[in-house]
């Protein structure tokens, strides 16, 4: 595309859309010159640090270097100025990556939006904010995408449940808000969620209510069936459950001064039928379950300008985490969404496969190592087993050999024995002549 036709579709697009503007970009490609432009909050002694790093794992070890947590069970609280801006009548994205890779169990990994007002060295968590934005992880159950708007002094969080990212990779997360009080939520730069701000969060009281004035009229009958007018119970119905026991017989030895008065024992009535009651009909004069009409609220009031901010001017980190280890980067705040898709494309797009991909080899080699280590470990346990049988053959052999001599012995001793008993059977005849 030539220059002159790149201008014309370039005022073209000026005439139906705002300029394209970026407010704010982060990648922390300069160093540690990232600490002249981000300011730690001094409203708490012990705050976690930040650390500028690509982490254990990367796609690419300059570009995806971040802001890291480095402390555990702590709070953190950073923050970065831009010039303040307005976004009314335009388009205001919210980007921005979010890596993992402690495998976090308990801790956010969102931003904060800030008015331009904000003393940045008293941040902490109370202070006032514009819109809170990003995954939040705490335990199985907890694991959501904060979507928080303040309006009129009041934090409104998200009526929908949207499910964040909760593994070691880096994710890409994108707030989109529209002027027509619509929004959409991305993350990886595809969409997980939309709608428009007045239904998905409490910003406004409800356009409808219930009259408080009406009544249910006095001849509504909600009853479904009624009880048949016209049925009666059979006369040989029995309802008495117990009755005494005629043939019970009041013992002859029984003293009515002693034993009190006598009384037939109760057995089960062989004719009871149980309660009887009127089989239902259905009701001629049903109307269905009584619903008190609605009216138009008289308290509401339409707000076109829910998603209207004025002097936009910080964006923040403050959070708490169990487990540090989470860096933060490529942060963008602008009023393109396809620019900022372009710039995650060209950013988290690009190195994110190459990520895994190292993960992946490092699985591989540490699996590697602990089968060499199993394997080694495996060998000279056989080795100790064998040295062991041979230590216990030979202290068997030595056993033998102690034994041998007592054997011997007894053999003689037997040989002896035998002699002994010949010469005498020998010399008994010469004895007696």
């Amino acid at each position: 595309m030539t220059g002159i036709c790149w201008l014309l579709l370039a005022g073209l697009a000026s005439a139906v859309f705002a300029e394209p503007m970026v407010h704010f970009r982060e990648q922390f490609e300069d160093g540690d010159e990232w600490q002249t432009r981000w300011v730690e909050s001094k409203h708490k002694s012990d705050y976690g640090k930040f650390r500028l790093t690509a982490g254990k794992f990367f796609g690419d070890e300059e570009k995806d270097k971040g802001l890291q947590t480095s402390e555990d069970a702590k709070f953190y609280a950073i923050s970065s100025r831009f010039e303040p801006f307005t976004n009314e009548g335009q388009i205001l994205v919210i980007q921005f990556t979010v890596k993992h890779e402690q495998n976090i169990d308990c801790g956010g990994g969102y931003i904060k939006l800030f008015p331009a007002d904000l003393k940045q060295e008293e941040m902490h968590g109370d202070s006032t904010y514009f819109i809170m934005f990003g995954p939040d992880i705490c335990g199985t159950g907890n694991k959501k995408v904060h979507v928080i708007f303040n309006y009129k002094d009041k934090n409104h969080l998200i009526n929908k449940d949207i499910r964040c990212k909760d593994d070691e990779f880096t994710h890409l997360y994108t707030l989109i808000v529209h002027p027509n009080n619509t929004y959409e939520v991305k993350i990886d730069n595809a969409k997980v969620e939309s709608g428009t701000l007045e239904e998905d969060w409490d910003f406004l009281p409800a356009k409808r209510i219930l009259d408080p004035n009406a009544t249910k009229p006095e001849d509504w009958d909600e009853r479904e069936q009624i009880d048949d007018p016209d049925d009666r119970r059979p006369d040989d119905w029995e309802e008495i459950e117990h009755i005494t026991d005629p043939d019970a017989k009041r013992p002859d030895d029984w003293d009515a001064e002693m034993d009190g008065e006598w009384e037939p024992p109760m057995i089960p009535n062989p004719k009871y039928k149980g309660i009887w009651k009127p089989r239902k009909i259905d009701n001629p004069n049903f109307k269905g379950e009584w619903v008190q009409p609605e009216i138009d609220n008289p308290e509401y009031v339409p707000d076109d300008k829910i998603y209207k901010y004025e002097n936009i001017g910080v964006i923040g980190l403050d959070l708490w985490q169990v487990k540090s280890g989470t860096i933060f980067d490529n942060f963008l705040i602008t009023n393109d969404e396809i620019l900022a898709e372009e710039i995650a494309n060209e950013t988290w797009g690009v190195t994110t496969e190459a990520e895994k991909k190292m993960k992946e080899l490092q699985e591989e080699e540490e699996k590697k190592k602990q089968d060499d280590k199993d394997e080694k470990s495996t060998a000279e346990d056989k080795v100790a087993v064998e040295e062991e049988e041979e230590e216990e053959v030979e202290a068997d052999e030595e056993d033998d050999e102690e034994k041998e001599p007592d054997e011997d012995e007894d053999v003689e001793e037997e040989e002896e024995e035998e002699l002994e008993e010949t010469e005498k059977t020998e010399s008994s005849p010469k004895d007696e002549l």
